[in-house]
């Protein structure tokens, strides 16, 4: 992994060589969400991606995003490569509607050895990929938690015996992941990965979705409806190919520079259909 450009990506390259502490974790934490976008356009391009953290870390130099399995997998590389102590553990995000589990469609991290005063256990739950979420590391204690207009709850998990459960905001896209200790591979994730970029019923093949999270709030683009979420909501349609790539590149640091032109129109157009169906369904 090319550490030096990684972090030149997150505009940290000062911490190549600066001691591992809980607050550059907070500072890497913070500068991955802001600049690397939770976003799934690779399948609507039709390109296909593995769970590999090395494969995941080398798109986002090139200035790409990815979903959890790629951003925690590639950040918990980058971690390990600078010095942290950093876990991997299968998780399962609770949607609306559904019930909690381990169901590993979900990656996540924690790192340990970091002592603050805020945490003087040391031990962090790390997470850049669940988009709408965290902006920064929390410490793995027990409590409520606020950052910028959302406020987060960390307890015993009911489904992880030994486990946690984050519990999200209220406003938030899911309801909360739970997660277990244990130590996983990131081969554990190759099976849901495929059928997340895959399956015709995974939200990921049916909604184009596009998020940043910033310390104010998350900007969110799901098809061609682009939302602001802070305190409140304001949404807005797009409605040409032009303001629908200009809010990719502006507002969520996506100007796709890998992407040709043909792709473009026919991802314009595969997200135009899909907006079209989801009126069709009442906007559901």
């Amino acid at each position: 992994m090319n550490t030096p450009a990684y972090l030149r990506r997150l505009g940290l390259p000062e911490l190549l060589h600066t001691p591992v502490t809980a607050e550059s974790l907070r500072a890497l934490h913070a500068a991955h969400v802001e600049k690397v976008a939770y976003e799934v356009l690779e399948i609507w391009l039709g390109r296909a991606t593995t769970v590999d953290p090395v494969e995941s870390a080398e798109r986002i130099v090139r200035g790409r995003g990815g979903y959890c399995y790629h951003l925690n997998g590639a950040f918990s590389e980058l971690l390990t490569t600078l010095g942290y102590d950093v876990t991997r553990h299968v998780a399962g995000v609770q949607l609306r509607g559904g019930e909690p589990g381990i169901t590993g469609n979900h990656l996540v991290l924690t790192a340990r050895g970091l002592p603050s005063a805020a945490n003087p256990g040391g031990e962090w739950l790390v997470d850049v990929g669940l988009g709408d979420a965290l902006h920064e590391p929390l410490p793995l204690v027990p409590g409520t938690y606020r950052q910028g207009p959302f406020t987060y709850e960390l307890r015993p998990s009911q489904v992880a015996p030994g486990g946690w459960r984050f519990e999200h905001d209220q406003s938030g896209s899911f309801v909360g992941m739970d997660f277990g200790m244990e130590p996983t591979e990131m081969s554990a994730f190759a099976e849901t990965h495929r059928h997340l970029t895959t399956a015709p019923t995974s939200g990921f093949v049916r909604i184009a979705t596009t998020q940043r999270r910033d310390a104010y709030g998350v900007d969110i683009l799901r098809g061609l409806l682009l939302s602001r979420v802070g305190n409140g909501k304001q949404s807005v349609t797009l409605s040409s190919a032009r303001d629908y790539y200009a809010a990719l590149a502006d507002i969520f640091l996506l100007p796709l520079d890998d992407v040709t032109p043909v792709e473009k129109d026919t991802l314009w157009r595969k997200v135009c259909e899909a907006h079209e169906g989801w009126l069709a369904a009442g906007s559901p």
